[in-house]
């Protein structure tokens, strides 16, 4: 009977939301048991991050905000809430490798605008709501790699997710980035004035200072643009020298911080991977060459597929076949990469399109070849293990926090399952919890 008044509740509060979305969740953490002190959650199978096969009728016990027991056939201690999910597949709670929080979708306003007219005030509030949008797509995990012209925001978005003044995903976040001076933007304004930028402008030996400094801040990643265009109309081209982006690459990591380089190019890329990045963005164009040398230095490719195919819809593409090349060219690259075994990160560039759609990039890593498990396998324990964060999250398995997303379904033979999410819980902190 309590569940059913559970799942009843859940609904009006879901209906209210709909209007009122932050008073919304205020409500539906007062009606959903939130921090139980022992949780059993029985769906119909698990998905643990780790074996491509979901396990059919395991449960998980949650003790406060940590897992504590996996498998068929487990009991609930004396006084444990049971949350029953027929029909759903749970799984750990996704992990979003690419993100920008402070960015909203260039068809709605252009990347430019957003960084030269919109004021800081306004870019933090939709951001925390980008954020609430994240957490409620199951996504609890986010890189999110630069504010795009907003600074330092992002560490005290961060920080009001951790003290619980808003909800969202936790947050590995890259501050402000970093680029060679002159390549970035905005850019076509008066040669001499001074335009804000999108991110960090440093040279030489200032680029470990830059990284430093971001790193004081409060950056957990940092982020190096390996390549941009620039001048107008021209291809994306080395912007850092290789000896430039290896000393910053050894400050981050002696700092115990990971690396992202920026690079559509092959030059750009191979440049990045010789300076020992962690991960590379976008590559979409990567070689047989440069993939080979990625596996062979265990670098990782986050391809943000869906943000090509995003901004390929914003210049006219209705998403028939065949594709522009652009889209065709990211698509190939990313055919060559998982042909030379290449690690593959899941990130999205969210942020080009909207936060809350955050599973179009694992859609559309399964239109391009990728099967679905291992699609899900690299969103969840795949992720956590690039961004170092695996003895903490991406799988289910006793010991660590329970992050748990449900879906209507079997996201493993469709992944479009992944926009029917149904449960999602933080830290054993149950968030959503029915439509």
């Amino acid at each position: 009977m309590q569940d059913r008044l559970t799942v009843l509740m859940g609904k009006a509060v879901m209906r209210f939301t709909k209007y009122f979305p932050i008073i919304g969740l205020m409500v539906t953490l007062l009606a959903v048991p939130a921090l139980a002190d022992d949780l059993l959650i029985r769906p119909a199978r698990v998905f643990d991050g780790v074996d491509p096969h979901p396990h059919e009728g395991w449960s998980v016990l949650v003790h406060d905000t940590r897992i504590t027991a996996v498998g068929p056939a487990l009991s609930a201690p004396a006084g444990a809430h049971v949350i029953d999910l027929p029909g759903m597949t749970l799984l750990p709670g996704l992990i979003e490798g690419h993100s920008h929080l402070f960015l909203h979708p260039y068809n709605e306003t252009k990347w430019d605008d957003q960084v030269l007219h919109e004021s800081l005030a306004l870019r933090t509030a939709r951001a925390t709501v980008a954020a609430r949008a994240t957490l409620m797509a199951g996504f609890t995990t986010v890189r999110d790699l630069g504010t795009e012209g907003a600074g330092y925001a992002d560490v005290g978005l961060k920080q009001a997710i951790e003290q619980g003044i808003i909800p969202g995903p936790r947050m590995l976040v890259a501050t402000r980035a970093l680029v060679a001076t002159g390549s970035y933007g905005p850019k076509g304004f008066e040669p001499g004035v001074p335009i804000p930028q999108g991110a960090q402008e440093a040279d030489g030996p200032d680029l470990v200072r830059a990284a430093r400094e971001q790193i004081a801040a409060g950056a957990d990643v940092v982020k190096l643009y390996a390549d941009y265009h620039w001048g107008p109309g021209e291809p994306s081209r080395p912007t850092f020298l290789m000896e430039e982006m290896r000393a910053a690459v050894e400050a981050a990591h002696s700092a115990g911080r990971i690396v992202a380089a920026h690079a559509h190019s092959a030059e750009g890329m191979r440049r990045a991977v010789l300076a020992g990045v962690d991960t590379v963005e976008h590559g979409s164009e990567g070689t047989p060459d440069v993939f080979r040398l990625m596996h062979d230095h265990g670098t990782a490719l986050c391809p943000t597929l869906s943000a090509m195919e995003s901004i390929a819809r914003y210049r006219g593409w209705n998403g028939e076949e065949p594709a522009p090349k652009a889209v065709q060219t990211s698509r190939s690259s990313f055919a060559a990469a998982r042909k030379a075994g290449v690690i593959l990160c899941v990130g999205g560039d969210v942020g080009v399109f909207p936060h809350g759609t955050n599973a179009r990039e694992l859609e559309a890593m399964v239109a391009a070849g990728m099967p679905a498990s291992a699609v899900l396998q690299a969103a969840t324990s795949g992720n956590a293990r690039i961004f170092h964060i695996d003895d903490q999250l991406g799988a289910i398995r006793p010991g660590l926090l329970a992050d748990l997303v449900a879906v209507r379904g079997d996201p493993t033979h469709d992944i479009k399952t992944l926009y029917a999410v149904r449960f999602v819980a933080k830290g054993g902190s149950v968030i959503r919890n029915g439509e």
